[in-house]
């Protein structure tokens, strides 16, 4: 998984506790701080992680554009900043623990699954 320059690293934190060798990198870790979305779709894509990022706005306009035009979005997951932290990070771990490579390809989706 990447998780999006802006996304709560409290979350990511929280998942990396709970989960130890959760695959999680943030963009800033991967020299993509400051870079436009759809770079950082592609640089995701080509390293087949899923999308973690608050961003609604553009993101997902970005991962569906991809997806028209025919290239690889191993998946975006936009998490709502409404949904309390723990509630988070159980539906990120859900994801790491229970997805398959490929599952969710082409596919944007919004936590909390509930």
């Amino acid at each position: 998984m990447l998780a999006d320059e802006n996304f709560n690293n409290n979350i990511v934190r929280g998942v990396k506790r709970t989960i130890q060798d959760a695959d999680i990198v943030r963009v800033q870790d991967v020299g993509l701080a400051g870079a436009d979305d759809p770079t950082v779709l592609e640089w995701a894509a080509g390293e087949q992680r899923v999308m973690l990022t608050h961003d609604v706005s553009t993101m997902t306009r970005y991962a569906y554009e991809r997806v028209a035009d025919g290239k690889p979005m191993p998946g975006v997951f936009e998490v709502t900043r409404k949904v309390a932290l723990s509630t988070a990070i159980e539906e990120v771990c859900l994801l790491v623990v229970c997805s398959h490579e490929g599952e969710w390809e082409g596919q944007v989706r919004y936590l909390p699954l509930r």
